[in-house]
């Protein structure tokens, strides 16, 4: 198997990622999600299982199973249904593969949806932003807008 090939992805770390790989956030429940920047070069080792790519424009295609969230640069996601559900499937599919959330830069839009991860996981809404800037990156969801909207996430319908 190459370094980017996709294995079965059930990996008894909940995730399948190593937690010293730069870029993989551990969340409270032990669950590993790897946040990166589309813009740099395809990390070294296994490939993810599942990835959710959030950009205004439909992303190039990866061997791997994937989502496109429609999520234009500093701004939020273009439908807030849509997102609660593909993000409730990266948190999901968080426990039993290795699951890349990832965006041009890897900084505001993956923040932000890291730390709705984080929410998913008990995170309380308002300590998720610090979280993943204490774990992940600390530009981690650059905008207002983008924290705001950690704040009111809750993982259900509204």
């Amino acid at each position: 198997m190459s370094d980017h090939e996709p294995d079965d992805g059930s990996r008894a770390d909940g995730g399948g990622w190593d937690p010293g790989t730069p870029g993989v956030l551990r969340l409270p429940s032990g669950r590993l999600v790897r946040g990166r920047g589309l813009r740099r070069p395809v990390p070294d080792g296994p490939a993810p299982t599942y990835g959710l790519y959030l950009l205004g424009k439909r992303p190039p295609d990866v061997s791997w199973d994937s989502d496109w969230l429609r999520w234009p640069d500093f701004g939020l996601p273009s439908s807030r249904g849509e997102a609660r559900r593909l993000l409730t499937e990266a948190w999901e599919r968080a426990a039993r593969g290795r699951v890349e959330v990832a965006c041009g830069g890897g900084r505001g839009r993956t923040g932000t949806a890291l730390a709705c991860l984080a929410v998913l996981d008990g995170v309380p809404p308002e300590r998720a932003v610090a979280y993943v800037r204490a774990h992940y990156d600390r530009h981690a969801a650059e905008t207002p807008w983008q924290r705001r909207y950690v704040r009111r996430f809750t993982g259900r319908a509204s």
